[in-house]
């Protein structure tokens, strides 16, 4: 399904994963992936991360977002069969992912794009979703009453392509209703190489 928003390339693929293969992957994510919870600086303070993340990928695929510097970790099997697939359906290899564990709907992500310089121009950035359903937003940048949801469910794919990022921005707001945990993987193809120590 292609969503109709001017300025993007956004496409839905509710079953991009069998609802009993979601369900083994989302158990084998939660117990095997290195789980941490980070810390931004927000008007001088310290604030903790409302989810807990991951970063894997190639060898040298750092990534910096949110004055965080993730370092990769090497892919799991796990990651790496999931990987296949969305390679298969969006066309497109990726050397990176990463990965966030909404533990309940108390976890959120605010509003952002995904236009760090080492993501190059016009990225494609596939996002898997795993456990509770939760309401994926969207808000244009130079129009704010230009906005489109959508549910991104147990298994499903969402593809940001094309000029996405740099027309868009996007969030997971907080609920009240979602009590269950959601994992999201969102593939990367990471451009700069940093030299390994």
């Amino acid at each position: 399904m292609h969503l109709p928003m001017p300025d993007a390339d956004v496409t839905f693929y509710p079953q991009c994963f069998a609802l009993d293969e979601a369900d083994a992957l989302l158990q084998a994510l939660i117990a095997r992936i290195a789980w941490k919870q980070d810390h931004i600086q927000l008007f001088g303070s310290s604030v903790t991360i409302p989810r807990l993340t991951a970063w894997y990928g190639d060898p040298g695929r750092v990534y910096t977002y949110s004055g965080i510097t993730q370092q990769p970790l090497p892919w799991t099997d796990d990651l790496l069969l999931i990987k296949a697939r969305v390679e298969q359906i969006a066309g497109a290899s990726f050397n990176s992912v990463l990965l966030n564990y909404y533990r309940d709907g108390r976890d959120s992500v605010s509003w952002h794009s995904d236009d760090e310089p080492e993501l190059g121009t016009n990225p494609l950035i596939a996002s898997v979703s795993f456990g509770a359903a939760r309401q994926f937003q969207f808000k244009h940048k130079h129009d704010p009453q230009q906005r489109a949801s959508i549910e991104l469910t147990h298994g499903s794919l969402l593809l940001m392509g094309g000029a996405t990022q740099h027309f868009w921005k996007h969030q997971i707001p907080k609920s009240k209703r979602v009590t269950d945990a959601r994992i999201n993987l969102t593939f990367r193809t990471i451009n700069a190489t940093q030299p390994e120590d």
